[in-house]
């Protein structure tokens, strides 16, 4: 009897696997190579982690010349049209990476003059990381004429050194990196090695004073803020001719100037509406009034985790219902939900999400000006639209399909698709009727008035016509942001954790999505199921390859993004 029960276990189990492997939608020539070149950059990427190392650097460009040249070789012509749309996306990578290589050393460069000392402490580390025998006596030597490098280099800034702001404010981030680094030099030798401990201790611990003391004097005197100042916005603005080049790389066929109309037109459509819900609240065309009623609707301390759960089930039940999009229990049943610390919310003031949602609340810790602005920023009408942009049909059931089909496209990964594809159903929802009430409407709409503002003011920001403070009262002022929620919205943009257009990808890829389905399921091609669950299934490329995979456009090696999708009429 056991073992009848075991071998119908067996069958089970076997018959489960064949069917998950005939889901694997995956029969590209191009992923092995892809999966092999991740693996690759894996290694590279975890063994040189040297700031301002020429050793990366020549490394490097040499290993994306080596995969670019191979890729040369390879039979487009033969391949099936998923290997042609991989190929199609690999080469655009392989050059974007050499070209970002390229930006990265241009940069580089430029912070030599401030540390003029840097490639003493690299060359230590290059050696370090090459497995060079190590002479604790030279060592020492070096690192004595190190400290006399630095000292100049702090005379000179005493003097009156001049640099360019953002340069210098550059130059911190590479000197805590730096400073990291050459701990971890230090104490790979140091109590494993007698003769490094004896040599090198006190001359270590003289240059690592010296460089926190050099790190805090260009910070005060070049970049101008104090060393415990959370809160000043610096960034880094890449310029119009960088960000022609972004955009020609994400397969976004706009100049920068295009993208701001684009922007506009759609921040106008919202102020109508908004006007529109302005009106059944009472208050005529002065929306800010009616933004500010709604504002009040939060729950109070200790609620919020509840009411989270509660939309998450209602947004759910809603995509469901209309069987817009395949939703597994599995991903119904899987995500979390966890409660921001106050120093995550100066940078992230409203919620996060995916497998587990990251709720942004006040807690007791905070001045009572602070937990307003924190409830008012994440009212219930707020929370109804953001809760469904994190969860589902959302970033968490985009990031649950994301691990079971066509995986090997990490290397492809884009805003354009991951934060096009919630900003997308921020759109259709509306059109679906989902906002229930005027406050609803208000709540849903102040997003998508965010959403162009990023666009309007990131892209201003990175070509010279805005200033971090300008951006800040760009959100205030038009879009109606609590001033702390838009600075910690403007610090994230320019902190250096976000490439130059992921703010604008979230409307531009929704904008995308929303053009790509009226191709599709308007004209009855597709249902609404099919085409969202096609998407997930393409998992995160650009938006224009999901519509040569979904259309079978055809391609070519060289094939350019010149998909004109938008059309404000």
């Amino acid at each position: 009897m056991r073992l009848i029960q075991v071998s119908i276990i067996l069958v089970t189990f076997l018959a489960m696997q064949a069917s998950a492997q005939t889901t694997d939608p995956s029969a590209s020539e191009m992923r092995f190579p892809l999966e092999k070149i991740q693996a690759d950059l894996r290694v590279l990427r975890s063994k040189y982690t040297v700031p301002l190392s020429d050793v990366y650097q020549k490394r490097m460009e040499a290993f994306y010349h080596e995969w670019l040249n191979g890729l040369e070789k390879e039979p487009f012509d033969s391949m099936s049209h998923a290997g042609q749309v991989d190929y199609v996306l690999f080469k655009n990578n392989l050059r974007h990476e050499l070209k970002r290589l390229a930006q990265s050393k241009q940069k580089q460069d430029e912070l030599l003059p401030i540390l003029p000392f840097a490639k003493t402490i690299v060359r230590l580390e290059e050696a370090w990381q090459a497995m060079e025998p190590v002479e604790p006596q030279k060592v020492a030597t070096t690192l004595n004429d190190l400290l006399k490098q630095i000292d100049e280099a702090k005379k000179a800034i005493e003097k009156g050194q001049k640099s360019d702001r953002v340069v210098a404010n550059r130059a911190v981030g590479t000197l805590q990196r730096l400073r990291r680094s050459f701990a971890d030099w230090f104490g790979f030798y140091n109590g494993y090695d007698p003769m490094f401990s004896w040599w090198v201790s006190e001359p270590y611990k003289e240059v690592a004073k010296s460089l926190e003391e050099y790190t805090n004097l260009v910070r005060d005197k070049l970049v101008g803020i104090k060393p415990d100042d959370k809160t000043t916005i610096i960034g880094d603005p890449i310029g119009d001719a960088a960000l022609h080049e972004e955009l020609e790389d994400a397969m976004i066929p706009y100049s920068p100037s295009e993208i701001i109309e684009i922007a506009n037109k759609e921040f106008a459509w919202c102020e109508t509406e908004m006007k529109k819900a302005s009106h059944e609240l009472g208050y005529g065309d002065d929306w800010k009034k009616a933004l500010e009623h709604t504002k009040q609707q939060y729950v109070e301390p200790g609620k919020q985790p509840a009411l989270i759960k509660f939309l998450a089930e209602e947004a759910t039940k809603f995509v469901v219902d209309r069987d817009l999009v395949t939703v597994p229990p599995l991903a119904i049943e899987g995500y979390r939900m966890s409660m921001m610390s106050p120093e995550r919310q100066l940078v992230n003031p409203f919620f996060l999400g995916g497998e587990e949602i990251q709720v942004s609340y006040p807690t007791d810790t905070m001045s009572h000006e602070q937990k307003m602005m924190s409830m008012r920023g994440n009212n219930r009408h707020f929370a109804r639209a953001t809760v469904f942009h994190e969860l589902i049909p959302g970033h968490h059931l985009q990031g649950f399909m994301q691990e079971r089909y066509r995986t090997y496209r990490g290397l492809f990964d884009t805003p354009f698709w991951v934060e096009g594809w919630a900003l997308y159903w921020e759109m259709l929802l509306w059109d679906l009727h989902f906002p229930k009430t005027p406050e609803d409407k208000v709540g849903m709409l102040f997003w998508r008035m965010h959403r162009c503002a990023r666009i309007i003011f990131s892209f201003s920001f990175h070509t010279g016509k805005m200033t971090p403070q300008q951006c800040v009262d760009f959100l205030v002022e038009r879009v109606g942001h609590e001033r702390d929620n838009a600075a910690a919205e403007v610090r994230r943009s320019f902190g250096g954790s976000y490439e130059p257009l992921y703010q604008a990808a979230y409307m531009l890829g929704g904008l995308q999505i929303r053009s790509l389905r009226h191709e599709l399921v308007d004209s009855g091609k597709m249902t609404n199921k099919q085409f969202h669950d096609a998407i997930l299934h393409e998992n995160a490329i650009p938006i224009e390859m999901v519509r040569a995979s979904l259309e079978n456009v055809p391609l070519t090696r060289d094939t350019r993004s010149t998909w004109r999708f938008y059309d404000h009429n």
